[in-house]
């Protein structure tokens, strides 16, 4: 028997009143699958998003590819998916700043272009503090030495970030919030134009994931100074949390999950979230994740749903806060 149409059977829908829209549901997929990042090739959610379209081509049996569809910081990708027909075609690898991207827009004055009530989350993928980072010839060897610089030239150092409104800008303003300083913003396309920017001096400091600024740190070409995590990151045991410098609501993770519309139909949602689960568990998967510095972070759809909702409000401070000062 078809596996997605056993997902049914075995959820006790009688075949006699399976409609025709859910006989053809069982033939899903059919064709090929798209998962959106609305973030630069490079980045958190692109890292995130690569070794799952592997591993679901293999365990779907089709063609699974990764879209990069940037801007407004991430804001584009996931309206992009909206726009589309809620088939389980076109899903969304995002970042945590697309949770509280629409309160931000609200707080604005802005039409959000989405709302995270649009759609039904599939699985968390990681989750990895962002790091404080600066190149490795920078003059600050401590985020004292930064905060002391910044409290002398309010507004002249700058810092990239992934976008208005994106995670790197509303864990940066975070920590200006905590510290009592103001740093000037650049916003980026994307975490990877900003990691460029920071290695190309444009810039003094960025704040990413461990993914994308391992290798430059194994290479020495830059330092972390600080994480934004609860406690100390594996990858780069040297660099205190804000807690043990004394900012202790400085906390900031910056998961990845995937993401269909909500409409999306229920066999078809099933059959992801369990496939999913095996794609998380699966031990080339979990290499890759974890020689890239962020080892996977894997919740189901109940648990990654209860998760957003208490990060988002813990979040909301900053985001209204930013939303007025735009």
């Amino acid at each position: 028997m078809d596996r997605r149409l056993f997902l049914q059977l075995a959820a006790g829908v009688p075949l006699a009143s399976l409609s025709t829209r859910a006989l053809a549901d069982t033939t899903w997929p059919s064709q090929t699958i798209t998962i959106v990042v609305g973030v630069a090739p490079g980045g958190q959610a692109d890292i995130a998003a690569r070794p799952v379209a592997q591993a679901l081509q293999k365990t779907l049996g089709q063609s699974v590819i990764v879209e990069n569809r940037t801007g407004a910081g991430g804001a584009l990708g996931a309206a992009y998916v909206l726009r589309n027909p809620p088939d389980g075609y076109n899903m969304l690898m995002a970042l945590s700043a697309a949770a509280v991207l629409p309160e931000a827009e609200r707080v604005a004055g802005r039409t959000p272009p989405y709302e995270m009530s649009d759609f039904a989350p599939v699985a968390r993928v990681l989750a990895d503090p962002n790091l404080l980072a600066v190149r490795a010839d920078s003059p600050y060897t401590s985020v004292k030495d930064l905060v002391d610089d910044a409290k002398k030239r309010p507004g002249d150092i700058a810092y990239a970030s992934s976008g208005v409104l994106g995670g790197v800008h509303i864990c940066m303003e975070m920590f200006c919030q905590a510290a009592g300083i103001t740093l000037l913003h650049a916003p980026y396309r994307g975490g990877t134009p900003a990691l460029t920017g920071l290695m190309t001096g444009d810039v003094a400091v960025t704040a990413l994931g461990a993914a994308p600024l391992k290798a430059f740190a194994d290479s020495g070409q830059l330092r972390v100074l600080a994480t934004f995590g609860a406690e100390r990151h594996a990858a780069f045991p040297n660099a205190p949390t804000f807690g043990e410098l004394g900012y202790r609501d400085v906390v900031f993770y910056a998961w990845v999950g995937l993401f269909v519309p909500k409409a999306v139909p229920a066999a078809v949602m099933t059959l992801l979230r369990d496939d999913m689960r095996r794609v998380m568990t699966d031990p080339e998967v979990i290499a890759i994740y974890t020689k890239a510095g962020s080892p996977p972070a894997y919740l189901d759809a109940p648990e990654f749903a209860a998760y957003i909702a208490q990060d988002s409000a813990r979040l909301m401070k900053t985001v209204q806060v930013i939303g007025k000062a735009g």
